[in-house]
């Protein structure tokens, strides 16, 4: 792979692609961007993607094309639209700023003294950088990842490894702190010129606000995940409450005819509309009114009215009341008799005096339905036995 010899050169050649590098990097988060198309947006230069390909800046994948990693960072750490929270930069300005105060502090020329110096102002203003970007990533990530994720699972997992990013990121703002101010005094102290009392004065404040705004961050997070827990309860409770109307269970189980008699919902009530009238001097007077009637007079005579469709009168016999009535078996009463009772609950359902012709399936299911419902009061034992092509097992009550 060949390399640029120069920052000209460089520019010169991002210039030349750049309709196919800014399209690439808008759609840098779809899987695939086709070597045709790519064609296409550079006018049919196939040397220009070769040439790219060459120097690194795109690879090619089969028959499509991605960004290298090395330039696709470039544009999202310049305009700050990177997803990626890397609390390791950090850590490498921080390990690089120690080691070269101690450079400078056993140094005894006075210009190598001032390139340590000098290099210890770049560490300490790319910490401070870093750590604000992150912030920020950090905070779109988790409102992103809030909105944005459809599987419960994996939010409630993402948002827990962002919140110990958050911690990392408050750690090392802890530790930046802490060199400024107590590990290094006799650096603080020897080297502190108008420059560099600017540059530190300048990062202390940026790490006071980055970590003010991980503290609003953290009370974000929590409230997510409380959101969370709230919205897994109702999908909990509507899921139970579903399984029991499909088993015509919901109104022995529950209370809601004593619940909705107390509500009084006006959701479904038509919304009411107020016409206001202009009044008849206005219409006399005003220019404005009279192009305004003359308009709706226009488009009045332009309207034909069509025949419409009368349809015929409803049958009488559909407006007879009619009622159904579901005839069912209450499985609370059945279990009930059965806790009374001494025998086992295969038997007992076998046997037990229905208030209608029950089937042989229907008292097999009705066995099935209250060994699931009423599970925690029964007593499973490790004996089985038959009826016909049936084998159960011996289930008695606790």
């Amino acid at each position: 792979m060949n390399t640029f010899r120069s920052i000209d050169e460089l520019v010169r050649s991002l210039d030349r692609g750049k309709v196919l590098l800014k399209e690439l990097f808008n759609k840098r988060k779809s899987q695939s961007f086709n070597y045709d198309y790519a064609l296409e947006l550079t006018d049919y230069d196939e040397d220009l993607i070769k040439f790219l390909i060459e120097y690194g800046i795109i690879r090619e994948s089969g028959d499509f094309l991605e960004m290298e990693d090395i330039y696709l960072n470039f544009f999202e750490n310049v305009l700050q639209v990177n997803e990626e929270i890397n609390v390791a930069f950090v850590r490498d300005h921080l390990d690089r700023l120690n080691e070269n105060i101690d450079y400078y502090l056993k140094e005894t020329n006075e210009q190598r003294k001032y390139a340590y110096q000098r290099e210890v102002k770049r560490c300490l203003k790319n910490i401070a950088l870093t750590t604000m970007r992150n912030v920020i990533d950090l905070k779109r990530n988790i409102d992103n990842t809030y909105k944005n994720e459809p599987n419960y699972q994996i939010k409630l997992a993402k948002l827990k490894n962002l919140d110990e990013k958050r911690r990392n990121i408050a750690t090392l703002i802890t530790q930046s702190e802490e060199v400024i101010n107590t590990r290094q005094p006799t650096f603080f102290n020897v080297a502190m010129d108008v420059q560099m009392r600017t540059v530190v004065s300048d990062v202390k404040l940026q790490l006071n606000d980055s970590f003010h705004n991980l503290i609003e961050i953290e009370k974000q997070i929590i409230h997510y995940l409380n959101l969370i827990a709230y919205q897994n309860r109702i999908f909990e409770k509507v899921r139970k409450l579903k399984y029991l109307r499909d088993q015509f269970l919901l109104e022995e189980h529950t209370d809601i005819r004593q619940v909705l008699a107390f509500k009084n919902p006006l959701w479904m009530e038509t919304q009411t509309n107020y016409r206001i009238k202009l009044s008849i001097e206005l219409l006399r007077s005003s220019n404005t009114a009279l192009e305004v009637i003359r308009k709706v007079m226009t488009r009045q005579r332009g309207k034909t009215s069509a025949p419409k469709n009368i349809a015929n009168a409803i049958p009488a016999e559909y407006m007879n009341e009619q009622t159904e009535v579901i005839d069912t078996i209450n499985l609370q009463e059945v279990f009930n008799a059965f806790a009374a009772s001494g025998t086992h609950l295969f038997n007992f359902v076998a046997s037990y005096r229905y208030h209608k012709p029950v089937t042989e399936s229907d008292k097999l299911l009705f066995f099935c339905q209250i060994a699931s419902q009423y599970a925690d009061e029964l007593q499973f034992t490790d004996q089985y036995a038959s009826a016909g092509n049936v084998e159960y097992p011996l289930i008695y009550a606790l």
